[in-house]
């Protein structure tokens, strides 16, 4: 999911004594540390991947902002605005885990600015109506808890730790999308309506936040053995759709796939193959919203220069002070 424009990285000049013993370790379920000695694909697939899930919960802010000023009650602002200020932070623990493997938060953000980086696909669709803050709390940050819950155990200490606790909140934010569905659904023939659209048009960019199939991701088998991923993509959007057909069907809402089915061989839901073109034209910039998204961002990045100069020149002037009162 956090790794949907990542490329393999190439193994550097690491001894072959070194590689299997970090493999060793990692085979052993030890955690690996910023001290530690780690092959720099290692350390590179992981800046890479931290840094695109830090991404995500930035950019991921934005189509649900589009609704705190219009959302229907007070209390649904409050839980919105409770909802937005949570992605802020997990973009903050996600930088700060990043930068324990040698990179800098300006340079990761600058490549998110410049279009460089990558962002998960689905926050460059629109939310059109109030449904789709409740489509992307059910299925995106469904599809979101089904990845993260494996990273609480992935090998790298400083991201696993991170995760706990954005998992405990992301929970929170599947909860209340959920609950909005259930209100909808259970209104009047336009609220169920609307809640269908939302439905319709979530539903396919949700099952490809796992990334490409199996047989076209170039870099899955190398992060399952490094245990930096714990399932493969086809396998955690497996478990996502048999997990959110019967919540779908207890809202008496659609999946929209003709050919969903129940497979009592295999115990899973046998669905429709994915249109991937659209997730890589996606990825390319050409979705619906990404141009929006950026220019969202480097607004807000702009916007925000005098805060950071601010904050620059109080820092120095502390320094300062305290720098005098060690000469007195």
């Amino acid at each position: 999911m956090y790794s949907q424009g990542l490329r393999d990285s190439k193994a550097g000049d690491d001894s072959p004594e070194l590689l299997e013993a970090f493999q060793k370790r990692i085979d052993a379920e030890e955690k690996i540390e910023p001290r530690d000695w780690m092959p720099q694909a290692y350390r590179k697939t992981l800046i890479r991947q931290i840094s695109q899930h830090a991404h995500s919960e930035i950019v991921g802010q934005l189509p649900e902002a589009n609704w705190v000023t219009r959302a229907p009650t007070l209390k649904r602002k409050l839980i919105l605005l409770a909802k937005i200020q949570d992605e802020a932070g997990h973009g903050l623990y996600l930088y700060s885990a990043a930068e324990t493997l040698g990179e800098s938060r300006h340079k990761m953000y600058q490549d998110l600015l410049s279009g460089k980086a990558k962002y998960s696909s689905i926050f460059n669709y629109p939310t059109l109506n109030w449904a789709d803050a409740g489509a992307v709390g059910w299925l995106v940050d469904g599809a979101a808890i089904m990845n993260q819950v494996a990273l609480c155990r992935t090998s790298y200490g400083p991201y696993s730790r991170a995760m706990v606790r954005i998992c405990k909140e992301e929970s929170f934010h599947q909860r209340q999308g959920y609950d909005i569905m259930i209100k909808m659904a259970n209104g009047t023939p336009e609220q169920k309506a609307m809640a269908q659209d939302a439905l319709d048009r979530t539903w396919w960019p949700s099952l490809m936040m796992f990334g490409p199939s199996d047989k076209d991701s170039t870099h899955s088998n190398q992060s399952m053995k490094w245990k930096i991923k714990r399932f493969s993509n086809d396998d955690l959007r497996q478990k996502f759709i048999d997990a959110t057909v019967p919540q779908a069907e207890y809202l008496g809402l659609t999946i929209p796939d003709k050919n969903l089915k129940y497979n009592e061989k295999t115990r899973h839901y046998d669905f429709s193959e994915i249109i991937w073109d659209e997730l890589f034209d996606v990825i390319k910039g050409n979705g619906p919203c990404n141009q929006q998204r950026m220019d969202a961002r480097n607004k807000a990045y702009d916007d925000g220069a005098w805060v950071r100069a601010a904050a620059a020149t109080y820092a120095e002037k502390q320094q300062n002070n305290k720098q005098d009162k060690e000469v007195a």
